[in-house]
């Protein structure tokens, strides 16, 4: 008879997360449901407003990637008036975005998600002069890797441990057999999730270059950017360039170096497919190649769809065809209507309460996030996505790494649709779009010295509909909006959460979050490391998903700016 097991919250950071997983008698879970309980409310609050200004309001979804939110309301606002911007203003958006990704990944990665994969207890019985060796197995110059100061990280961790506050390390499955890294192998990572803690301030310092600010930087307009003295500037420039370089550096010799390491000791269960989830990959593009609106585009990390994993065709994805169905969340749809295409969406909260034992109802409604698909088809977003559509495109950089990487380890392709393949994906694409960074800085200098000086292109105000859809970090994000009399008058966020923690839809067909839940061993179910580790691997940002107001629409507080 299946148990059922509640693991809430799941999230560490951005939003609540609450998952139910049924496991059967062998310890395998046949059933999972992913439940967003936290309701927001964004899209009401962008009625009314300047089309102008819903780039600033955007950005408040997210206090991660409040970039890519900012961004995208600024393009769905281009997109309807058809508005166009420059090259030089599109390059600063791209460099940004890079910078923003760097700091995204490799921060998600130590202080979010590295602790599913090291055992911080099992560290303390470390050798730190076997540490050392250990970390120069996977490169020959290991960031920050030396008998001395594995010594001292040694001491903090027991100095921390023996007080008994152990914060960030509280509540951990410490000494679960889901932990395969030997005590050396555990300090090397702990001793990085301690240096990422002042590595991750140059990448957000190198957004703030051309961002003004990090996080919610105030740079982008409609028709631009303003940073422009910033990126007429050599010395900016080069401020940006060394930032990048510095955060680069830990990437090539503490990052990857990790994520190998990680990826052999935990090749078997990458192997048996644990996480795999959906067969279907989606990408929206990633770093515009040039300017216009979305379906005119080229990107760096490019668009498409792979369905069932078949590599030999990719797909173009038609916006149109992107719907949000409400069957199992707690929202409804006027006329009963099952699925609305964004641009005609509808965000009407309908909570239905929870059974009387405290689970949920998931023969109805059962979370605040929607079921997006595509085409009637959920889909997996994300780095692995982008790299999946990538490689099956035959882009050269993604392909060189990924078989680059499978080569050194010996395992098939397969190995990729797994936790592990998710895990390893996200570090890989971090390189991939770090390298980008000096041939973009390149175009821009050229652009410069041979006299375009140009940021900002005018543009004429006009109702209609427009929107924005490109990749952020976690996966596909795209805005809808809708302008009448000048205002917003409807407008829908789509985010990468929202594709991967939707709950069942009208088919009962699951999204990516419990597809990748279900057959997953479970060693001891009281103690879902497992399941941790797997939703850890895409990197929930519940906030972002579930788009403040209070249950009754009443106006919460007024504040007055005195200008």
């Amino acid at each position: 008879m299946a148990t059922k097991h509640v693991i809430d919250p799941i999230t560490r950071i951005e939003g609540h997360l609450r998952i139910e997983i049924e496991v059967d008698d062998a310890g395998n879970v046949e059933e999972a449901y992913s439940s967003s309980t936290a309701f927001r409310g964004f899209e009401a609050i962008m009625k009314g407003r300047d089309p102008r200004d819903v780039g600033m309001f955007a950005q408040r979804i997210c206090g991660v990637c409040t970039f890519h939110h900012y961004e995208r309301g600024v393009e769905a606002t281009e997109h309807a008036y058809g508005a166009t911007i420059p090259p030089n203003a599109r390059l600063l958006r791209n460099l940004i975005w890079a910078a923003q990704l760097v700091n995204d990944h490799a921060t998600h990665f130590y202080q979010l998600h590295s602790m599913d994969w090291w055992d911080v207890i099992s560290a303390l019985g470390a050798d730190p002069v076997r540490a050392t060796a250990v970390a120069h197995e996977y490169h020959d110059a290991p960031y920050n890797a030396s008998e001395s100061h594995y010594r001292r990280v040694l001491d903090r961790l027991t100095t921390f441990a023996q007080s008994g506050q152990l914060g960030p390390f509280a509540g951990g499955y410490w000494g679960h057999p889901g932990y395969k890294l030997s005590p050396e192998e555990n300090l090397v990572l702990a001793s990085h999730y301690l240096d990422n803690l002042a590595v991750q301030r140059l990448s957000a310092q190198a957004v703030a270059v051309f961002g003004g600010k990090n996080p919610h930087p105030q740079s982008l307009v409609v028709g631009g950017i303003t940073s422009a003295r910033d990126g007429l500037d050599a010395h900016r420039i080069a401020q940006y360039q060394f930032l990048m370089q510095k955060s680069m550096d830990f990437v090539e010799r503490a990052y990857l170096p990790d994520v190998e390491l990680l990826g052999r000791r935990y090749a078997d269960e990458a192997l048996a497919g644990h996480g795999g989830g959906l067969r279907n990959y989606m990408s929206f593009g990633a770093m515009s190649l040039n300017e216009g609106p979305w379906e005119r585009r080229t990107f760096f990390l490019p668009a498409g769809l792979v369905q069932d994993r078949d590599l030999a065709t990719v797909h173009d994805v038609d916006p149109m065809k992107i719907g949000e169905e409400v069957a199992h969340a707690w929202y409804t749809y006027a006329g009963g209507a099952t699925s609305l295409h964004p641009l005609r969406g509808e965000t009407t909260p309908a909570y239905e309460g929870l059974e009387a034992d405290g689970s949920l109802k998931t023969s109805g409604g059962y979370s605040w996030v929607k079921a997006p698909r595509y085409d009637g088809t959920p889909v997996e977003v994300g780095p692995l996505a982008r790299f999946i559509v990538a490689y099956a495109a035959g882009d050269a950089s993604v392909r060189g790494i990924m078989d680059a990487f499978t080569e050194k380890l010996d395992v098939p392709f397969e190995y990729w649709y797994s936790t592990v393949g998710r895990t390893v994906a996200r570090a890989l694409e971090t390189k991939v779009v770090g390298d980008a960074v000096p041939a973009m800085l390149g175009e821009l200098t050229r652009n410069v010295a041979g006299g375009d000086d140009r940021f900002f292109n005018r543009y004429t105000a006009r109702d209609g509909d427009g929107w924005a859809m490109a990749e952020a970090p976690r996966g596909s994000l795209s805005h809808w909006l809708t302008i009448r009399n000048g205002a917003v008058d409807n407008y829908q966020a789509i985010v990468p959460s929202t594709w991967n923690a939707s709950p069942k839809d009208g088919r009962d067909a699951r999204g990516a979050y419990e597809a990748s839940l279900v057959g997953q061993p479970m060693a001891d179910p009281t103690q879902p490391l497992e399941v941790v580790r797997t939703i850890h691997s895409f990197d929930p940002c519940l906030a972002c998903a579930v788009h403040v107001l209070n249950r009754d629409g009443q106006e919460i507080a007024r504040h007055e700016v005195e200008v």
